[in-house]
C-alpha cells in the first residue's frame, strides 16, 4: 500500500509504473492453492482507490484460503467532494480497472466494484449523495458497461462481508472482528451460531482520528513528548465516553474466545512486531506484546527500521520480504499515526483482559481483501 499526491499528470505517470511493473501479467502470479481464481477488488474510500488483487482458493470460506496477489492504492482525497477530487477519483478508478482487464486479463465478471461504508457516511452527513451517484454513472460510462453492478455498501454490510471474508468458519461463531480505519473503528460478530443474525460494533474513533484530535491539542507544541502526553488525554476521553460502553453494550466478551483486529494499524502492528512471520497473514498477539510495541515505538522508533528487522533473518529472499513490507508500513504511517493506532488498539484490547479470563488476540494483515472473498463467494453461490 502507498499513497501518491494526485494532479492529472502525477497520476498518469504513476499508472503508467503500474502497469510496466506488471509487465508480466496474470502469468507471473505465483499461486499457492489448487482449483484456485483470481479476482480483484476495487474499492473507493476514504482516502482514495484501492485495487486488491487475490486468489481464492475452493474453500476459501471453510479455511480462509485466499491469497493476496498485488495491492494497489491510489490517494485521490474523494471525500472532500471537489471537481479535482472527483476527477482523480474517476481516473484512478477507471485506469486500475483497466489494468486488471486489460493487463492482467482478469474478466470482468471477475471484478468487483464498490464505494466503501467510510465514503458513504460521509456522503450521507455533508448531503453529498449525488457526488457517489456521479462517480458511479461516469465510471460506467468511461468503461462503457452500462449494466456493472457498483456496490454502494453501508456500515452493517461491511463488517458483515468482512467478518465472513476473514474469519474462517472454524471460528466463525466465537470470534469477535473489529476493523480499525482511518476515521472510524467497526465490526462485529454473529451470537447464534448462524449468519442470519449480526451483531454490529462501532466507534466514531481510528487512527486518524485519534491522531487529528491529538494533534489539535497540541497547539503550537509538536514535539514528540507533547504528543504522546496529549494522545493520552485524548485515548483516555474515548474510553471513558465511548469505548468501554460500546465494548459492554455488544455483550461479545462472554461469547467470543477470540478477538482479531483488523485495519491498517494491525497490519502495521503486526508487520513491525512479528517480521519473522512475513509469510504470516494473520499473528497472534498478547497484550503485553502490543504494549511494549507502543512503547518503543515512542521510545525508541529506530528499531523498527528496515535495516534493523531484516537482520532477524539470514535468508536472503526472507529479507528482500521483509524489508519491502516494513517498507510499506513506514511509507503509510509515520511515528506519530503509529503511535496514536497502537494506543487505540491497546484501549479496545484492554476491555478483553482480566484477571479471571484474557481473551485471545489476532492481527490480521490482509483484512483489506475480507470483502472480496465473501463477497465473491456469495455470489457464485447464488
Amino acid at each position: 500500500m502507498y499513497h501518491i499526491l494526485v494532479n492529472r499528470r502525477t497520476l498518469v505517470m504513476c499508472l503508467l509504473l503500474i502497469c510496466f511493473s506488471f509487465i508480466h501479467a496474470q502469468t507471473s502470479f505465483k499461486l499457492k492453492y489448487n482449483n484456485s481464481t483470481v479476482y480483484t477488488g476495487i474499492e473507493v474510500g476514504s482516502k482514495g482507490v484501492k485495487m486488491s488483487m487475490v486468489e481464492i482458493g475452493k474453500n476459501a470460506q471453510t479455511n480462509g484460503a485466499f491469497n493476496i496477489l498485488k495491492d494497489t492504492s491510489i490517494n485521490t482525497d474523494f471525500i472532500s467532494f471537489t471537481p479535482p477530487t472527483f476527477s482523480a477519483t474517476l481516473e484512478g478508478l477507471y485506469n486500475l480497472y483497466m489494468t486488471a482487464e486489460k493487463v492482467y486479463k482478469i474478466p470482468n465478471k471477475k471484478i468487483f466494484t464498490m464505494i466503501s461504508s467510510g465514503v458513504k457516511m460521509q456522503a450521507d452527513k455533508e448531503e453529498k449523495t449525488n457526488w457517489i451517484n456521479n462517480l458511479i454513472d461516469s465510471f460506467k460510462i468511461k468503461i462503457n458497461e452500462p449494466d456493472r453492478p457498483v456496490i454502494v455498501i453501508d456500515v452493517r454490510q461491511e463488517a458483515f462481508l468482512s467478518h465472513l471474508g476473514i474469519v474462517p468458519e472454524a471460528r466463525r461463531y466465537n470470534t469477535f472482528l473489529i476493523d480499525i480505519g482511518s476515521g472510524n473503528t467497526k465490526g462485529g460478530y454473529f451470537p447464534y451460531g448462524n449468519t442470519k443474525e449480526f451483531y454490529l460494533f462501532q466507534l466514531n474513533w481510528g487512527t486518524k482520528s485519534t491522531a487529528n484530535a491529538t494533534d489539535k491539542m497540541c497547539g503550537d507544541e509538536k514535539s514528540l513528548p507533547n504528543f504522546s502526553k496529549q494522545m493520552s488525554r485524548v485515548l483516555a476521553g474515548a474510553e471513558n465516553s465511548e469505548i468501554i460502553y460500546a465494548v459492554n453494550s455488544s455483550g461479545a466478551y462472554p461469547l467470543s474466545d477470540y478477538i482479531a483486529f483488523s485495519g491498517g494499524i494491525a497490519w502495521a502492528v503486526a508487520t513491525l512486531s512479528h517480521p519473522e512471520l512475513i509469510d504470516n497473514s494473520v499473528i497472534p498477539v498478547t497484550f503485553d506484546e502490543v504494549i511494549k510495541f507502543s512503547e518503543k515505538i515512542y521510545s525508541n522508533y529506530a528499531s523498527y527500521s528496515e535495516t534493523n528487522l531484516v537482520n532477524i533473518s539470514s535468508d536472503e529472499s526472507e529479507k528482500a520480504a521483509i524489508r519491502k513490507a516494513v517498507k510499506t508500513v513506514h511509507g503509510v504511517f509515520d511515528q506519530k499515526s503509529l503511535m496514536a493506532g497502537s494506543g487505540l488498539l491497546l484501549k479496545i484490547m484492554r476491555q478483553f483482559v482480566s484477571i479471571y479470563e484474557t481473551k485471545q488476540f489476532y492481527l490480521v494483515k490482509n483484512g483489506q481483501v475480507g470483502w472480496i472473498s465473501a463477497y465473491v463467494d456469495q455470489t457464485i453461490s447464488k
